[in-house]
């Protein structure tokens, strides 16, 4: 059994801060202080010096997975896998109706892909090693090609191993901009991660093919550690103390760049959680609208002001702002976790003076609640209305065997039930958190759902669209969506420690032939 690749970066960590700071005169040692918020477009320098998350705006794109070293706090450099030399990787911006087309390149030890998270992709390019293709090895290539029919805020990341890919920085941002979307003065992209920079002391320190097979986990809304170890196996527990340090843009404290914008400025915010523990996104001094939830509109959102958005991994929530109250403000994670404190970013007026808003993070607001927010229009769905396909999805944390496992309906992956639909099917699912203590934030690749019910009440706001949803412990939703995208898709928890230990199915259409063939050479690890 292996260990989750941060607690291992986190025992070399020290000696590789040593290793580099001897070297640092032969080699040089790359500088991200500079990284920014995913507006700029000033392109990366191979210097060692200075790194800029690019946005590349194109319908055609090179992206290279490569190991880096990256400044994510000040004084706290680590290893870290990347595309494109940073964390985040480049965000890619098209314009709907495109024709994308993105060049992998591996120059990883390992095999890696590209899952497009939330965009409807055709199957084979869902980027899902073993299910839609066979894991892209090092020194090889891999072409992803489809049009980006639905405008939006996406991201992509790696699927092979994700659990622990995702978690070294193999992601970044992808931008739909629509035909006929308000236009906005300033556009930010903010992506939310947690880091570990210290870890315990283990003998075996190896960094490549990790895998939490055997790992014993129970955490509360995200992976946590209590520090302790036993027989090789990690008993993960409700301490989040595991990660320490928050990053936006893979910067955490004084090193989050800031936010410049100008008074009368009509400002959009895209919170992207790329992480494993959920975030509670508060905007000062400001009135905002949430535009947008995983990069579907909401109808007619109403005004709001100091509350917080709760955003799970692998959500995205899009806010809006006018810049009408100069002086320097803060967006902080209001998170119950001493590391939220690195997760605060600044919105700078131009000639502003030095700013004097002060941390809130422990005042506790209203979180904005989607099934009461916006007002209600056309849908696509009623709960009363006959289904083709109906399914009720049980989500649970047991113990197996000795481990602690995450299950749907009694089972693990890959030994759960899918949901079997041929193309045209309308199909009503009901999530059921079970789980005393663990959040499920559960997505469907390939599809996006219309969410009904919270616990037995309808719906009573704006229509609402997702791909990612996140199931509280004792929660109950109702989701419909209809089979419109053949293929085999994945439906887990991207909380992707409970995913890799059990809480995975599969939707498959069986009126749906895949020319596919798994090589079993490729080490494929589809979570």
């Amino acid at each position: 059994m292996k260990l989750n690749w941060k607690l291992k970066i986190a025992i070399v960590v020290g000696i590789f801060s040593l290793v580099l700071a001897g070297c640092s005169d032969a080699m040089g040692s790359m500088d991200h202080s500079k990284m920014s918020t995913g507006n700029s477009e000033t392109p990366k320098t191979t210097d060692g010096k200075t790194v800029k998350t690019e946005v590349l705006t194109s319908n055609e794109f090179n992206l290279t997975a490569v190991a880096s070293n990256q400044e994510i706090a000040p004084g706290k450099t680590l290893p870290v896998w990347t595309f494109n030399n940073s964390v985040p990787g480049p965000q890619l911006r098209v314009k709907q109706g495109d024709t994308v087309k993105v060049n992998l390149k591996n120059e990883l030890s390992e095999p890696v892909t590209i899952h497009w998270h939330g965009v409807p992709v055709p199957n084979a390019m869902d980027g899902i090693p073993g299910v839609t293709q066979n894991a892209v090895q090092p020194g090889e290539t891999f072409t992803y090609e489809f049009k980006a029919d639905v405008p939006g805020t996406y991201w992509y990341h790696s699927h092979q191993d994700s659990v622990n890919q995702l978690d070294r920085g193999l992601y970044g941002s992808f931008i739909v901009e629509g035909k006929n979307e308000d236009k906005v003065d300033r556009d930010y992209t903010l992506m939310l991660d947690e880091w570990v920079s210290s870890g315990m002391n283990m003998s075996d320190s190896g960094m490549s093919g990790m895998n939490h097979s055997g790992m014993n986990m129970d955490s509360s809304s995200s992976p946590s550690s209590e520090n302790g170890m036993s027989n090789n196996s990690m008993t993960m527990g409700d301490d989040m103390s595991m990660y320490d340090l928050f990053t936006i843009n893979g910067k955490s404290g004084s090193l989050v760049d800031q936010l410049p914008v100008k008074e009368g400025d009509k400002v959009r915010i895209r919170l992207i959680n790329a992480g494993y523990l959920s975030h509670q996104i508060h905007l000062h001094g400001h009135e905002f609208k949430v535009m947008a939830t995983d990069g579907q509109p909401i109808n007619n959102p109403s005004v709001l002001k100091d509350n917080i958005i709760n955003i799970a991994p692998g959500e995205r929530y899009d806010i809006e702002f006018v810049a009408n109250n100069p002086g320097q403000w803060l967006i902080e994670d209001h998170s119950d976790n001493k590391a939220a404190s690195g997760m605060k970013e600044t919105i700078v007026y131009e000639g502003a003076s030095a700013g004097s808003d002060q941390s809130n993070a422990s005042e506790k607001l209203a979180a904005v609640d989607l099934t009461r927010y916006g007002q209600a229009g056309k849908t696509s769905f009623t709960l009363n209305q006959k289904y083709t396909m109906e399914y009720t999805m049980d989500l649970n944390t047991e113990m197996q065997d000795g481990n602690t496992v995450y299950t749907i309906n009694g089972k693990t992956f890959p030994n759960t039930d899918a949901l079997t639909v041929k193309k045209g099917d309308t199909v009503k699912v009901r999530l059921v958190n079970n789980s005393k203590t663990n959040d499920h934030p559960m997505h469907l690749h390939g599809h996006f759902f219309q969410v009904l019910s919270k616990n037995g009440k309808p719906l009573e706001g704006s229509p609402i669209i997702k791909d990612t949803l996140n199931v509280k412990p004792g929660e109950e939703y109702v989701i419909a969506f209809e089979a419109d995208n053949p293929g085999n898709w994945m439906f887990h928890c991207h909380d992707l420690h409970h995913a890799s230990a059990g809480m995975v199915t599969e939707l498959k259409y069986t009126d749906f032939k895949t020319d596919f063939v798994a090589d079993p050479n490729a080490g494929n690890m589809p979570e």
